[in-house]
């Protein structure tokens, strides 16, 4: 996809405000930037919690604005970056993770952001483990049980708790689910404590708030961590989306049982580059894309790029769309993990095979190809199995009867290198 340079919602150029600065505090009350003292004593604005403006020296004269609800806030934020007047916003730990900066955004405001060390990064370090394999949720102003499904998903979680929705909670959801809790509370201060815990413990006990709350999965100490900066990221809207989440010519596009089983072939995920060849609508990449995958799609009709793109920005995900004829267009491509045929002969799969993907997937309408393309996958070293598709999805009929609508059958052949 292509398109201007980012800017923020309300308008403003994306690069930081000279005049807007979000400091961040750390628990015990000390801003370590070294910025940070400079920003508050030349702000005529400085905004932020009760317990963070008693925590640093601020400049005679300054206005001070006490959080509470935000929308004023913003407002007087607005206002003094429009007069070109310093303003400066305190925050807890890293104003970037779950914090303020965000909102500002929001509000198309951009600042320049002075982060301390997060609560998150705190808990992990006191615990002595490592988090970049972590999965990082929050329970605080929002319904807890999706951080609490992430605890149980995946193995390596922290969450960023709130009054009603910490390890007590979450510790009694997590009952019977293998896990190890910790507990940091006070993080920073004099009455910091960092406690591990079972689900049970967490649960038959209170604990202070706010409180960071590490889920983690097996009995030694980086047991089921994964090693690879990878937790799950599913797509909210699910994958295998009906035809009418895309634009596409004349049902020309892979039929959602169909891209159900291909995109799991395929196994797309951050850290993976998936081509979709002769991509028509792009809906295989799209949801490779929407899984974490990079994604270079291709197609000869400048009118299959142009739905591409705008089924890439409909879904909000980035496929690098390039028009050109196979096998042609695939030299100068990145090598892939994982490739999507969706369209050409035997040279084009000759020439995929060429490039050594671990994986690659092929959707045949016509019987006598099929043959071809299994005995040229082998002959490059894969090992191939394939199925046919034949979906009949319900149809309504007139006086409320119900008939089956047959979608035309599909041969789906996988190739694995061993």
């Amino acid at each position: 996809m292509s398109g201007s340079p980012p800017s923020s919602p309300g308008g403003h150029h994306a690069g930081p405000s000279s005049t807007l600065t979000v400091v961040g505090i750390d628990a015990a009350g000390r801003p370590p930037h070294p910025g940070a003292l400079a920003a508050l004593a030349g702000a005529g604005l400085v905004v932020g919690a009760a317990r963070h403006l008693a925590a640093v020296p601020l400049p005679a004269g300054a206005t001070t604005v006490t959080l509470g609800p935000l929308p004023p806030a913003l407002d007087a934020l607005a206002a003094a970056v429009a007069a070109g007047r310093p303003a400066v916003v305190l925050a807890s730990g890293d104003p970037g993770l779950f914090g303020i900066v965000r909102r500002l955004r929001t509000a198309g405001l951009a600042p320049r952001v002075l982060p301390a060390v997060s609560s998150v990064a705190a808990a992990f370090a006191r615990a002595g483990l490592p988090w970049d394999g972590a999965a990082v949720v929050t329970a605080h102003g929002r319904d807890p049980r999706p951080a609490l499904n992430a605890c149980r998903a995946l193995p390596t979680v922290a969450v960023l708790t709130a009054p009603g929705a910490g390890a007590t909670e979450l510790g009694a959801g997590l009952v019977g689910w293998s896990r190890r809790l910790v507990v940091a509370e006070h993080l920073g201060t004099d009455a910091e404590r960092v406690t591990a815990v079972t689900p049970e413990q967490a649960a038959a006990r209170s604990w202070a708030d706010p409180h960071v709350l590490l889920s983690l999965a097996g009995s030694g100490p980086c047991d089921g961590m994964r090693a690879d900066d990878q937790p799950a990221a599913a797509p909210a809207g699910g994958w295998a989306l009906p035809e009418t989440a895309y634009a596409h010519r004349n049902s020309m596009i892979t039929k959602s049982e169909v891209r159900a089983l291909a995109v799991a072939r395929l196994r797309p995920r951050l850290g993976r580059l998936v081509w979709d060849v002769g991509a028509g609508s792009g809906s295989v990449g799209v949801e490779c894309a929407l899984l974490g995958a990079a994604v270079v799609a291709v197609d000869h009709d400048p009118t299959a790029i142009d739905l591409v793109r705008a089924n890439a920005a409909r879904h909000g995900v980035h496929v690098r769309a390039l028009p050109g004829r196979a096998p042609d267009v695939l030299a100068d491509l990145p090598d892939p993990d994982a490739v999507f045929v969706g369209g050409g002969g035997t040279d084009v799969l000759a020439a995929v095979a060429a490039r050594r993907p671990g994986r690659v997937v092929v959707t045949l309408a016509a019987l006598d190809r099929v043959a071809p393309a299994v005995g040229l996958l082998r002959a490059a070293g894969y090992a191939v199995d394939g199925v046919q598709l034949s979906a009949a999805r319900l149809a309504d009929l007139p006086g409320g009867s119900i008939r089956l609508a047959a979608t035309n059958p599909v041969v789906v052949l996988t190739g694995e290198l061993p």
